[in-house]
């Protein structure tokens, strides 16, 4: 298989989500608090030209799980 940035970004992307996913479901164990902590990054970038404006959002909440996933994903990209 041919690779390419596209497919290890996708790779990335569902990484992410089963690291959520993951920590989702160990949300209610006691002792695993600092895998499921989420810490949000929010980006708002916006202006208000003369002719025109804009206000884009982004908003994001990774856990370490999260990251976890996404190191998983980029070591079975590189395996492929």
């Amino acid at each position: 298989m041919k690779k390419n940035g596209w497919i290890l970004f996708l790779f990335i992307v569902l990484g992410l989500l089963a690291g959520a996913l993951v920590a989702r479901w160990l949300q209610e164990v006691p002792g695993l608090t600092f895998l499921t902590r989420t810490m949000p990054i929010n980006w708002s970038p916006a202006a208000d030209l003369a002719v025109v404006s804009y206000n884009l959002h982004f908003s994001a909440n990774f856990s370490l799980l999260s990251i976890i996933g996404a190191a998983i994903a980029i070591w079975l990209y590189r395996k492929m």
